[in-house]
């Protein structure tokens, strides 16, 4: 995570030097909806699209001259799954299991505004990308053998449209970089409840809406 470590820091420092000179700043409400799936490295689980909800506030910052911009937002993530087991093993119940899990999702995106002639005040279209990290808030787990790791990191991808100055409509695909689960381990012999070393990453389709003061 380093790299992404760096990348954030990069970020602040153009930022420090852009508002001063023509940066505009907004903040706002932004809500949306999620279709989230978790790739499994093993047959063992799989992982259906199952749809949740986002919901928290978002900053932006605009460098109009160039048509550049970059957003921080702190959401409140409920992600949904239905997670598939047909393994033999007699430690994970076999068939369907759906889970929820909530998350304090961080994730900073660098747009480009694309600037309409005459109708640029109206219609905005924007392509965005950047990293993602997100908090465990809910401790389930995803079954008897394996749970959910605290933080989740992510990078996302997507398009939008900024509407009447205010309104930012946006679609997103968020790529899992890091491993979410994790094998339970049995506090008194110090082993896992069975022996298959399975690793998980999130990967979520994301639309929200934003409006901006």
């Amino acid at each position: 995570m380093k790299f992404l470590k760096s990348i954030l820091v990069a970020v602040m420092l153009v930022a420090a030097t852009a508002v001063p000179a023509a940066a505009q700043f907004r903040f706002g409400p932004r809500v949306g909806v999620n279709v989230n799936s978790m790739s499994f490295d093993s047959d063992v689980l799989k992982s259906d699209n199952r749809a949740g909800f986002t919901g928290g506030v978002q900053a932006e910052f605009t460098i109009p001259v160039v048509n550049l911009a970059f957003d921080l937002s702190l959401m409140y993530v409920h992600r949904y799954n239905n997670i598939q087991n047909s393994s033999t093993d007699p430690t994970l119940a076999v068939g369907d299991n759906f889970k929820k899990r909530d998350y304090i999702e961080i994730p900073l995106n660098f747009k480009y505004k694309f600037g309409l002639p005459v109708v640029g005040s109206v219609i905005s279209p924007y392509i965005f990308t950047g990293p993602s990290v997100a908090f465990l808030a809910s401790k389930r787990a995803i079954n008897d053998a394996y749970k959910n790791k605290s933080v989740d990191w992510s990078w996302n991808v997507g398009i939008g449209l900024q509407l009447v100055s205010h309104l930012q409509i946006s679609a997103s695909y968020g790529f899992g970089m890091s491993d979410n689960v994790e094998k339970i381990v049995n506090a008194t012999t110090g082993a896992g409840l069975n022996n298959t070393n399975i690793e998980g990453k999130n990967n979520c389709w994301t639309i929200t809406a934003a409006w901006l003061f």
